[in-house]
């Protein structure tokens, strides 16, 4: 645990890129995150400084039952896709996903720069993340472990 100010770009990136099941995982390999939040030890919430390759997504189109999310922008111009819209953002802008409120949403970069972002959210247990595009769903246990399986609830 550190508690001195840190350069983000220095906080070295995990050794596991994601923790989607295959085939998922592949789609977001040109997304690289930095657990800042983890880095200083925080456990109420985290907090991640986030990059997408030109052409990259930040995660599944998904929403979460009990877990808030919050983004700001960087650098770049990714098109946040909000249920049925898209929406262009550039640095400076934020947006926030309430949890619960049932709208999927993610971020594509679908521009020729890197788009750096922070994002956060907590970290409530018992959490349900639906992908309505796709067969997927996570819960986070109780101890903060993430079980994914297929919508019908078989596991990965």
């Amino acid at each position: 645990m550190n508690n001195l100010p840190t350069a983000a770009a220095t906080i070295p990136e995990p050794m596991q890129r994601t923790n989607y099941p295959a085939p998922f995982a592949s789609l977001v390999a040109n997304r690289t995150k930095r657990k800042l939040g983890d880095f200083f030890g925080l456990t109420n919430f985290g907090v991640n400084w986030t990059q997408l390759a030109p052409g990259a997504i930040s995660a599944l189109l998904h929403h979460h039952a009990k877990q808030d999310e919050f983004i700001y922008i960087l650098e770049g111009q990714p098109t946040l896709v909000l249920g049925e819209q898209e929406l262009q953002m550039k640095p400076g802008d934020c947006v926030g996903f309430r949890a619960g409120a049932g709208v999927a949403h993610q971020l594509v970069n679908r521009s020729a720069q890197i788009v750096t972002y922070i994002e956060v959210g907590d970290r409530s247990k018992g959490d349900k993340v639906n992908y309505p595009n796709d067969d997927l769903a996570v819960t986070v246990a109780a101890n903060g472990n993430l079980m994914f399986t297929h919508k019908n609830g078989d596991p990965y």
